[in-house]
This record gives C-alpha cells, sequence and structure tokens, in this order.
C-alpha cells in the first residue's frame, strides 16, 4: 500500500545515482574541508611561522629603518620589488600551495573528479525570493541553523577551556616586556585556533555523515519509478519474456532440424547434451550441430531418441564441446581422440566402419 501510495521506499538503483552525480547531486559537506584547512593551516603556521615572523620583521627594519628617497629610480624600484616578491614568496607559497592541496584533496575525498562546465552557467531561479525563502524556512535550513548554534556552542566551549589551562600563564604575562608578550600570544592564539580546527573537523565528520544520509534519501525511488526505469533502459518486461519466448522458440526449431542429422548425442548425463554430425566426405572434421543445456538438453536427448540417434554420456567430453565449441564449427584438435573413440562406439552398434578422422596437429 505505502508503495502503491507514492512513498520512496526502493534504494535507489546505479542509473538513478549516475544521473544525479551528472547534475552535481553529490554528497558534499562545506564543512569538512573548512575544518581541515583551519587545522592544516594552523599547524603549516605553527612549523613556519617563525619563518614568516623573520621576513616580516626584516621587511619592517628596512622600510622603517631607512630614509624615503625622493625620486623613484626604476631599476631601483624594480629590484625592491623583485626582493619582496622572493622573500614573501619563499615563505608564502608553500604554506598556500599545502593549504591548496588540501582544499583539493578534500573534495576529491568527497565527491571524486567531477566535472560539471554547466553548473557555473548562470541560474536565474536561484535569484528568485520565494526560492531563498522556501530554503530558509524549510527543514534542511532548520537542520542547518540548529547545527550552526551548535557548533558555535561547542567552539565557545573549546576556546574557553584552552584558555582556562592556561589560566595561571594569562595572569603572569602582565609582567612579560613586549616580545615575550606577543609571542605568548600567538601562541595561545594558534593553540586555541588549532583545538577549536580540530572540534569543526570532528563536528564536520557527523555533518558528512548527516549530507550522506540525506542523499540517499532524496535518491530513493518508488516502486513504480523502478518499474519506469527499467522500461526505459530495458523495455517492457512483457515485450522482453515474449521476445525470449520466440528465440527460445526458434532455437527448438532449430535443433528439431539439426539433430535428426546428427551422428551421435553426447551428454552430461542430464544437464548438456551436445549433438555431433560427421560426413568425411564434406567435413574436415565431425562438429557439432546442436547443443544445450537443462530443457534444451532434454529437447535433443527426445528428438535423438525419436530418431533412432545413439546417446552416449561422456560427462569430460560433453562439459568441454559445451563449454567450447559453437554450433556449426568444428571440435577442436584435442578432442580428436575422444571423439573419434565415441563415433567408433556408434559404428560398431549400427554395424559399419569409422571413416577416417584427421589426425590431431
Amino acid at each position: 500500500m505505502a508503495e502503491q501510495a507514492g512513498d520512496k521506499t526502493q534504494d535507489a538503483t546505479q542509473h538513478r545515482r549516475d544521473e544525479a552525480r551528472k547534475q552535481g547531486q553529490v554528497v558534499h559537506s562545506q564543512d569538512l574541508g573548512s575544518a581541515a584547512l583551519l587545522v592544516i593551516g594552523v599547524m603549516l603556521i605553527q612549523n613556519w611561522g617563525s619563518g614568516l615572523v623573520d621576513v616580516a620583521g626584516q621587511f619592517m627594519r628596512h622600510q622603517l629603518g631607512t630614509v624615503p628617497a625622493l625620486t623613484v629610480y626604476s631599476p631601483d624600484a624594480i629590484a625592491q620589488s623583485q626582493q619582496i616578491v622572493m622573500s614573501w614568496g619563499g615563505i608564502l607559497l608553500p604554506i598556500l600551495g599545502f593549504m591548496a592541496l588540501a582544499s583539493a584533496l578534500s573534495s576529491i575525498f568527497q565527491i571524486g573528479f567531477l566535472y560539471l562546465p554547466e553548473r557555473l552557467a548562470p541560474d536565474i531561479s536561484r535569484l528568485s525570493i520565494l526560492s531563498g525563502l522556501q530554503r530558509i524556512f524549510s527543514l534542511t535550513g532548520a537542520v542547518k541553523l540548529g547545527f550552526g548554534l551548535f557548533k558555535i556552542s561547542i567552539v565557545s566551549i573549546v576556546a574557553a577551556a584552552v584558555i582556562y589551562e592556561r589560566y595561571a600563564q594569562v595572569l603572569y604575562s602582565s609582567g612579560f616586556d613586549t616580545g615575550e608578550l606577543a609571542v605568548f600570544l600567538i601562541d595561545i592564539l594558534l593553540s586555541t585556533a588549532l583545538w577549536v580546527g580540530v572540534a569543526l573537523f570532528v563536528l564536520a565528520i557527523f555533518d558528512y555523515a548527516y549530507q550522506k544520509w540525506k542523499h540517499e534519501q532524496d535518491l530513493k525511488m518508488t516502486h513504480r519509478e523502478v518499474l519506469d526505469e527499467m522500461k526505459n533502459l530495458m523495455g517492457d518486461p512483457q515485450i522482453i519474456a515474449r521476445r525470449r519466448a520466440i528465440q527460445r522458440q526458434m532455437a527448438l526449431n532449430r535443433i528439431g532440424d539439426k539433430v535428426p542429422k546428427a551422428d551421435v548425442v553426447v551428454t552430461n548425463p542430464t544437464e548438456l547434451a551436445v549433438a555431433i554430425q560427421y560426413d568425411p566426405v564434406e567435413m574436415r572434421a565431425p562438429i557439432v550441430v546442436a547443443k544445450g543445456a537443462g530443457l534444451v538438453a532434454q529437447r535433443i536427448r527426445r528428438l535423438a531418441l525419436e530418431n533412432n540417434i545413439p546417446v552416449v554420456e561422456r560427462k569430460p567430453l560433453a562439459q568441454l564441446l559445451y563449454k567450447e565449441v559453437d554450433i556449426n564449427h568444428p571440435i577442436p584438435d584435442s578432442s580428436y581422440a575422444a571423439v573419434a573413440e565415441v563415433l567408433a562406439y556408434v559404428y560398431q552398434l549400427k554395424g559399419k566402419k569409422l571413416p577416417k578422422m584427421p589426425q590431431a596437429a
């Protein structure tokens, strides 16, 4: 009843998932990437921050410790600009490069490689005030608002805990000189930022899990949608069944024409049946004129009995011929001896002499 009413109770098919991905509907948490960037950025500054401070100090001493020229000489200005770029770039580029790499890896981890140039095109519907209000006052908007308030609470608690742990140092910081106070403030700032980033990263993992669950719920399908998709991809099941029935009947008709001309039928004994014909005048080697499994094998054996064609049980040979030889194709050289033995037995039953078969290569 639920499925008939249109409830989405069926898991999404692979085709539905592929189509959703092509439209940009993927599991993605912005908080996960932001938290990862914050943690990595703070760790990079903690390791390379001293170099950044040294460059900044040298730059300030140079700029404030010299008398500026009243006129600008172009070669000197170019050389000074190159020196500034080299000194700042040498310390900033590795930091920015690692952060860019972390940002890219965060997106790849979540959604993989996905290129959607059409998503860059402007969408006028996004400018609709009504659509914006619907997104804000929807269940998703309420969840985002609640999660945002929860994150603010967690960040506040973590920051307060980090500062409280170093409460004694904060009290004694009034006795620090200017340099010591600057180092202390930077240290406590980076420590707080790092622990806040870790807390945000943990929360982002839960946010990613929620986004994944919501994505699965959005992709779910009704029973009717599953059937419609099968019809679009494979055709109507009734038509498919009818087509298969016709193909099966045509195969049985071909078997009815070929089996009576066979010299012997090799069986498995009940699951497989292979009909073999050999005419030394027209054939280089014996050929398989019909083969089948299950009901088709029963049909072949029944036709063989009706037409007085010997049925010989040779399990390994039947399996080999059924697996490796197509209909109307000669048997492989490696099977000449086994087939010759079967044909010799059949010809002996009929009181005939077996024609000479070609030798295996």
